[in-house]
């Protein structure tokens, strides 16, 4: 990421992991409203998330909440490849490696608790 809120990725393919409450959606809104409902600009971020690259959203929310949450994702256009189901509270941790080129295979990113800051993707031949 070269700039705030951009980031520059290179031209391979993407594995997106991506939290969805108080990252994606609002936190607990499922159980406190009974609903869903997307954090501004969340929505048209994974929208701008290319085809080719793979979704899978992290929850701990419990299996039987997986239809509703699914329903909510397909009735709003969401593509997704997985959702990972009943994770721990605490942190997430990401590991990769870095290629011989230079290029680091993780990125981590952190927003506060229901909001979500406005990211632009970039694609960079160059990386």
């Amino acid at each position: 990421m070269s700039k705030q809120g951009v980031l520059v990725l290179s031209t391979l393919g993407h594995t997106w992991l991506l939290d969805l409450d108080g990252t994606i959606v609002k936190h607990n809104g499922y159980k406190l409203d009974g609903y869903d409902a997307f954090l501004e600009g969340a929505k048209t971020f994974l929208n701008s998330i290319p085809r080719c690259d793979m979704i899978i959203f992290l929850t701990s929310r419990k299996e039987e909440y997986q239809e509703r949450t699914e329903r909510f994702l397909r009735e709003n256009g969401v593509r997704f490849d997985h959702i990972i189901y009943g994770l721990p509270y605490g942190e997430r941790i990401l590991m990769n490696d870095r290629k011989c080129s230079g290029l680091d295979c993780a990125i981590a990113l952190s927003n506060d608790r229901d909001v979500f800051e406005e990211r632009t993707i970039t694609l960079d031949s160059d990386l």
